[in-house]
């Protein structure tokens, strides 16, 4: 993803982003979307950025659409991604605090720590949750909030009588597995974990934090904040 960002970034053009999984179709990602401005983005997302206040973390940023709009509304925001092309981009862009950082290295406190365009999928699966509210425990400042959002995909097992059956399989269903590859250059296996509102809310609890829905989505979909128990 961070090649066709800076590619996109220096010409206006990248090759075709393809996602795929076992349990999908092959898919493209739009490249431009990751690019768009303020007026051009989900209400769930623009509902997040208007949310966040004092220090802020971007996480996975990407090519810094979030980030931007932040720094133009005056937030003391930090973008991080793991992609060293997407780090490059976003300081070319003018993004001021942008690392490449993997989200378990930070070690500073933030007041909104955002996972926007599903970043909650960085965790994974269900079993690394408690290593990611441990971190959540070092870098979250009191009275902070984490804003994401995500989708119950289990419109995906719907049947053609309407009716959703879930997989008989092991491990939860939100669980992908995909590979992504632009031009020649392709990557490694990697999980994305698409999570339910039912389930977000009892796993937070277990870790001592509280969910609520802060907006639902058209599709599935929902913005989400966590924060600690008092």
């Amino acid at each position: 993803m961070g090649l066709a960002i800076a590619d996109y970034h220096k010409t206006g053009r990248a090759l075709k982003l393809r996602l795929f999984s076992p349990m999908f179709y092959e898919d493209e990602f739009p490249v431009p979307t990751l690019f768009r401005e303020f007026e051009n983005m989900p209400v769930l997302e623009q509902q997040a950025i208007e949310m966040a206040t004092g220090r802020t973390l971007d996480v996975g940023a990407g090519a810094g659409c979030h980030s931007l709009e932040l720094q133009r509304r005056g937030v003391n925001v930090t973008a991080i991604d793991i992609s060293p092309a997407s780090v490059e981009t976003m300081r070319a862009r003018g993004i001021a605090h942008a690392l490449q950082q993997d989200f378990y290295d930070v070690d500073e406190q933030y007041d909104t720590i955002l996972m926007l365009m599903n970043g909650i999928g960085i965790v994974g699966t269900l079993d690394n949750m408690p290593a990611f509210f441990a971190q959540l425990d070092k870098i979250l400042a009191p009275g902070g909030k984490v804003l994401f959002d995500s989708s119950d995909i289990c419109y995906v097992f719907e049947g053609e009588d309407g009716i959703i059956e879930l997989p008989d399989t092991p491990g939860y269903y939100g669980e992908i597995a995909y590979t992504m590859q632009y031009g020649k250059v392709k990557g490694d296996e990697f999980k994305w974990l698409y999570i339910d509102a039912d389930t977000m809310a009892e796993v937070a609890a277990q870790h001592g934090y509280r969910f609520a829905i802060v907006k639902n989505g058209e599709h599935y979909d929902y913005l989400g904040s966590l924060a600690r128990c008092e």
